[in-house]
């Protein structure tokens, strides 16, 4: 049998351009190179698309310094990723693509749109499912229908700041401190703050603006923060519960990748029925979104009440060493290879079932 030739797209114009560089890494570490041939693309932090020769360039980052251009064509007859040095133009044809890219211009749906003008196959959420999720305002309005508890929240846009104390007016008329505030299109926690006061509110709203022209603030919950994994095509599954210790008074993105007192426990000890509530919650969240191939559902447990409260989803979760989605699977017997294997899998059963054509027809 043939090899088949799999695109690992990594890095990208977002605010978690490093973190998609680890998981780049991981993910070639882990495929099956008896049964795929791997081409590297890597994305600059200002948007310039090259081949990358080996993973230990993208460790190294001498990537950043290569001469060969890449370009995934557009045209759906060739299916191909388009070389370039100087003159030489070089196709080569791509059988499924792996983003591992996180946030902006990656787990967005402008990536997948892209591919699904090549018909090529790829791994994860599609058009839809990745630019609703992205936008925690719009995942907002579609959890908002399943009678699911999330944080109550005030969305507000750029052009509301001009008249600041109006925003402060509505969000304290709505809320009470402590409130978080969150760029509406960013991940891995960039651009979130957690306000006390009017003060910290405004400073706050200025941060999350310089990621997002949309803003939520949300009520503060208090309680513990759990992650649940979800697998699979029209049949998803959910893995167990786990829970993040934050080491910082958020799990902000310095506490999640740069601070080692942050922990991760695998399958905690919840009250009640609240790791069953997350797992199905999980699903029918993935569902609502229309989700295929992998996602991480956020909650808190609060403290309280034990009840569960929705947080968000990320389409394309981290796949470092201290990611918790591959973590969550290998308590599962589900360990990295098996696990980057199926989402390829995965993606060529899609391109299968609909015949290259997202909509089936």
């Amino acid at each position: 049998m043939s090899k088949k030739t799999v695109a690992v797209l990594f890095g990208g114009q977002s605010s978690e351009h490093e973190v998609s560089c680890v998981s780049a890494t991981t993910i070639i570490s882990n495929m099956n190179h008896d049964l795929y041939n791997v081409i590297i693309i890597g994305i600059t932090k200002e948007g310039k698309w090259v081949k990358v020769s080996s993973v230990e360039d993208i460790k190294s980052g001498e990537w950043v310094k290569s001469k060969v251009n890449a370009i995934i064509s557009p045209d759906a007859t060739q299916k191909s990723v388009l070389f370039i040095e100087g003159n030489k133009v070089t196709p080569e044809k791509v059988d499924v693509v792996f983003p591992a890219l996180h946030g902006m211009y990656g787990e967005d749906g402008t990536v997948q749109g892209l591919l699904e003008l090549a018909k090529i196959p790829y791994v994860g959420c599609g058009v839809l499912s990745s630019a609703v999720s992205m936008d925690k305002l719009y995942t907002k309005t579609v959890v908002d229908t399943l009678g699911i508890r999330q944080a109550k929240y005030v969305p507000v846009y750029k052009k509301d700041l001009a008249q600041i104390e109006r925003v402060v007016e509505k969000v304290e008329n709505t809320l009470k401190y402590p409130v978080f505030i969150k760029p509406s299109n960013a991940g891995s926690s960039r651009g979130i703050s957690k306000a006390k006061n009017k003060e910290e509110l405004i400073k706050g709203l200025y941060l999350a603006v310089e990621h997002d022209r949309k803003i939520l603030v949300e009520e503060g919950i208090v309680g513990r923060e759990l992650e649940c994994a979800v697998l699979g095509g029209n049949e998803p599954r959910a893995s167990g519960v786990g829970e993040i210790i934050a080491a910082a008074d958020f799990y902000d993105y310095d506490a999640k990748y740069n601070n080692n007192d942050s922990k991760t426990i695998i399958g905690p000890d919840l009250p009640g029925n609240a790791t069953e509530v997350i797992r199905e919650a999980a699903v029918r969240i993935f569902k609502a979104v229309d989700g295929y191939g992998l996602s991480r559902v956020d909650f808190f447990v609060e403290s309280e009440t034990g009840e569960v409260v929705f947080n968000e989803i990320n389409t394309l979760p981290g796949f470092t060493s201290i990611s918790m989605y591959p973590m969550l699977w290998e308590a599962k017997g589900i360990g990295k290879p098996q696990l980057v294997e199926k989402l390829i899998q995965l993606a060529l059963a899609r391109a299968e079932e609909t015949g290259g054509d997202r909509n089936g027809q």
